[in-house]
């Protein structure tokens, strides 16, 4: 049985990949430390869909203090998306997720040294694109221009990953993830925000005018992405590459209100202010390496992964499933 640590693994994506890989046959080490930036429960309901599957371990541990409580001595690759996510709130502690992204990705690194692990599949991010004007973005342009914390500690993992690769032949694919939403999706990202002030009868604040967009990403979609990189990695030697996992379909933030508010059957109520430091005008993925490197072919379009979002949301709620 192939093992494969999972950093982040009670997250919301990690913990959708470790429910993937688990039912592909793997066996998994999951490992999170819980960061108070939402509630635990979250990630404990997260975490119970497979916390007792015989094939998962547990370790509660943060990675920016190493990993040496691991004591396996097997394992074929790491799946490394324990972060601290967020544009906005890097801005106010910047240091906080230089010692995460950065630190933490060098603890990993350090790990995999001392296991001598040499398959990595990194989590980074499209905010590492700033407000390129160039579209779609495309994994060869030039991301010297972070415009936040977050943005620039996860080029600084890209160019970390690089050096280790460089220095021991580790074999590492960068994914830069686009606006992943879905199921378990964190309670501070705009649709589970959106959803829940609906639901509330509450106002939704917008940041602009509402003409800023997307490239939506159903989390199956990129899970699968994750997956195929992860089979890439285990079977091919001397990679080293960084791939899109989006959509290739942006969406502005009013048409994504509009699907919203049509999916719940309830009246539009919106409040436009002022953009915030740090938010990007779009996101909008170049997916032509994804598909030919990895055949990753996003299937779902925004108003089925809205639905099903909602569902998952009312479900968790206690208010039944939407039809």
């Amino acid at each position: 049985m192939v093992t494969i640590l999972v950093t982040g693994c009670a997250g919301f994506i990690g913990s959708h990949v470790c429910a993937l890989l688990l039912d592909k046959g793997f066996h998994i080490i999951g490992v999170d430390n819980f960061d108070p930036f939402y509630n635990r429960s979250a990630k404990d309901l997260n975490l119970a869909k497979f916390k007792n599957h015989p094939a998962f371990s547990f370790y509660e541990m943060d990675i920016t203090t190493g990993l040496d409580a691991i004591e396996a001595t097997n394992i074929s690759a790491v799946i490394h998306l324990a972060a601290k996510a967020g544009v906005r709130p890097s801005i106010e502690d910047p240091a906080g997720y230089l010692n995460v992204n950065i630190v933490g990705t060098q603890k990993v690194h350090e790990f995999m040294q001392a296991k001598a692990i040499n398959k990595l599949v990194f989590a980074s991010s499209s905010s590492v694109y700033g407000n390129n004007t160039k579209m779609p973005f495309s994994e060869d342009d030039n991301v010297d221009n972070p415009i936040s914390p977050y943005a620039f500690t996860k080029k600084a993992g890209e160019l970390m990953n690089y050096t280790f690769h460089h220095l021991y032949h580790i074999d590492i694919i960068n994914l830069r993830f686009f606006t992943v939403y879905g199921p378990g999706q964190r309670p501070d990202l705009a649709i589970h925000k959106f959803v829940e002030r609906i639901s509330k009868n509450q106002p939704l604040v917008l940041f602009g005018n509402g003409d800023t967009a997307r490239d939506y990403t159903y989390v199956d979609d990129t899970v699968s992405g994750i997956y195929s990189a992860l089979e890439y990695c285990l079977n091919n030697t001397g990679v080293y590459t960084t791939v899109n996992l989006g959509n290739n379909k942006p969406v502005k933030l009013n048409e994504l209100v509009d699907i919203i508010y049509a999916a719940m059957d309830k009246e539009k109520n919106v409040v436009y202010e002022a953009m915030q430091a740090g938010d990007v005008d779009i996101t909008f993925a170049d997916i032509t390496k994804a598909g030919e490197l990895l055949n990753y072919k996003p299937a779902t379009d925004l108003a089925e992964g809205i639905r099903k979002f909602i569902a998952w949301y009312n479900t968790r709620n206690g208010q039944g499933n939407i039809e």
